[in-house]
């Protein structure tokens, strides 16, 4: 399992090309290989391809629009058969379509087209969960279930979180293991509590029990880790050197 970097944690620093140049060769300096796009400023897609060429990197993901998801799908394709990057992701369904059983039908309906075309050029649709899926939609079923029952292990990954599963009540580990043919590509980020608030924190310096759950991806053949703190307490760069290290530490190195 390659570790990456998701790059929504340094999103203020990857706003011009100039930033992206400086950002992605710290990336690569800290120690990691592969980075997640997301929350880019502007960049052209060929100038995104030299810079992580130039430091020898690989993009194993991309979070992107739903509205380019939905409507720029055929450019979306081009761009990722340009980065060699296999995954088309998506960050959360639009607010719209979380009311329950019938939004989530319309969201999966809404981009049943783009699932398609992705899927038919050899490449894969995730869907990105936060916690607001884990409540129950159908019966027993929460949105994050329901995603997956109405939807192919072919077609459909769910880069799972498992900060917001764990913040939805879950186990990241039982998840992992009953689902494990969704998972090509899962989020590490650590939680921790700070007077009495549920906060994020880098790998190995929370309360979850991150061993037990990088244990449980390799033996379920996971393909990505990326790290990610959507807000760090200290300079975000610091946030992902120290996570790398720390599972270097703890799991890759014990």
């Amino acid at each position: 399992m390659q570790i990456a970097a998701q790059l929504y944690t340094i999103r203020d620093f990857v706003r011009t090309e100039q930033d992206i140049r400086e950002s992605l060769k710290k990336i690569k300096d800290m120690g990691y290989n592969s980075i997640q796009v997301s929350g880019f400023g502007p960049i052209e897609p060929n100038v995104l391809n030299e810079i992580v060429k130039e430091n020898e990197l690989e993009i194993c993901l991309t979070h992107m629009p739903y509205d380019r998801i939905v409507n720029d799908t055929k450019n979306l394709i081009a761009e990722h058969k340009l980065w060699n990057c296999d995954y088309i992701g998506l960050g959360a369904m639009n607010p719209e379509f979380r009311a329950g059983k019938e939004g989530y039908d319309a969201f999966l309906n809404s981009i049943s087209r783009a699932v398609d075309e992705i899927y038919d050029v050899g490449l894969k649709f995730m869907y990105h969960n936060h916690n607001f899926e884990f409540e129950k939609i159908d019966g027993d079923l929460n949105g994050f279930e329901y995603i997956i029952n109405k939807t192919t292990p072919e077609k459909v990954g769910i880069t799972a979180d498992f900060y917001w599963i764990q913040a939805g009540g879950a186990s990241p580990v039982q998840y992992i293991e009953k689902y494990a043919n969704r998972f090509d590509i899962v989020h590490f980020k650590d939680m921790t509590v700070i007077k009495s608030e549920m906060v994020m924190a880098e790998i190995f310096e929370g309360n979850m029990d991150y061993k037990a759950i990088y244990d449980a991806c390799i033996k379920n053949n996971v393909k990505y880790a990326a790290v990610e703190q959507d807000i760090c307490r200290r300079n975000p760069f610091e946030s992902l050197k120290i996570s790398l290290d720390n599972i270097n530490k703890y799991c890759i190195n014990a």
